[in-house]
């Protein structure tokens, strides 16, 4: 009961915060025009060329993984595999970071794949993910230090002035956003250390972290990791040519509001609404785009983007549905 209690609580917070976040961005937002901006100012054909990168950058997820899962001895179905992933992105979009269990789940039942195998290796890919968003940050940041030296030159904008202008909420939602990603990291660390009090768990979690050492094809290990977050970042990128505001901006630009939104999406919220529309809608800003616009570009990209999330997941649960489970399949013996 009070294990039920807190998950129902974390939900709740989750789901708080990330209204919260998104009232005070939006209260004074002009919705009404909205439908003018949908059929008669952004481009659709834009934004339907984004679609098959977000897509790909899924099912890409999906061939690493089942990659990552051979080596301890695991071989679920290619097409379970990516299933998977597209549901587990769905599912997480009512529970925040249930996915990474829910596929697990997925291969568990449809392909008998070891729990604690299949949830090491998401580990692992986590922390490969994450070190890779780190490196590209880290080099982003030292290429864009003179196009933020420009900007500040032909603007006459200083930092302290600019740090200055930032209004007291915007301070706080930052602040809050800061506090929910070490509550995340917190409550991560106690559930390893749950985790590693029961042994086979332990041991399920130990080999899939160990199972990046052993993947027979390194190099495509490497090609699918790059694979994916290209793909991630063709699918947002192709959206700037969608507005006029944004259709402007270079590639270097939207790397950075694509790093920026990638970190913000860290904090628990369903599919990262809120700090996400509050990052990118920022950086925007810093890029000249103005306030509205970019209120409009982070609301609609963001939208229309959960939708195909939505869309994807409820394709995968069909295919699934239709799918044999391999127990099923397998020849009966005595």
């Amino acid at each position: 009961m009070k294990k039920t209690l807190c998950d129902i609580l974390k939900v709740a917070l989750s789901l708080i915060l990330g209204g919260a976040i998104l009232y005070w961005m939006y209260r004074d937002f002009d919705f009404h025009r909205m439908e003018h901006v949908l059929f008669h100012e952004m481009s659709w054909t834009w934004m339907l060329l984004s679609f098959p990168f977000g897509i790909m950058a899924q099912a890409f997820r999906g061939w690493r993984w089942r990659q990552t899962l051979e080596p301890v001895g695991e071989k679920p179905r290619t097409a379970v595999a990516i299933n998977s992933v597209f549901l587990s992105y769905a599912v997480s979009l009512i529970i925040p970071r249930i996915g990474e269990f829910a596929r697990c789940g997925v291969l568990k039942r449809w392909d008998g794949v070891s729990f604690p195998k299949a949830l090491g290796t998401v580990v692992t890919e986590r922390a490969i993910d994450s070190t890779l968003i780190l490196v590209v940050t880290g080099v982003t940041l030292l290429c864009q230090f003179s196009i933020f030296d420009t900007f500040f030159k032909k603007t006459g904008t200083r930092v302290d002035e600019m740090l200055a202008s930032f209004s007291s909420t915007g301070w706080m939602v930052t602040a809050i956003c800061g506090v929910a990603v070490i509550i995340l990291l917190w409550y991560l660390l106690r559930s390893m250390a749950i985790y590693n009090k029961v042994k086979g768990i332990f041991l399920g979690l130990w080999q899939g972290v160990l199972s990046v050492r052993y993947v027979k094809n390194v190099p495509l290990f490497i090609g699918l990791t790059a694979a994916i977050w290209l793909s991630y970042f063709l699918h947002y990128y192709l959206t700037f040519f969608c507005f006029d505001a944004t259709s402007h901006l270079g590639m270097s630009s939207a790397l950075v509001t694509f790093i920026v939104g990638s970190i913000a999406v860290v904090v628990p919220t369903p599919n990262g609404a809120g700090p996400w529309h509050f990052a990118v809608k920022t950086m925007l800003m810093l890029y000249g785009v103005g306030a509205n616009d970019a209120l409009f570009f982070v609301l609609i990209v963001h939208t229309v983007q959960t939708l195909l999330v939505v869309l994807l997941g409820v394709y995968a649960w069909l295919a699934l549905s239709f799918t044999r489970k391999r127990s099923a399949m397998a020849p009966h013996t005595a």
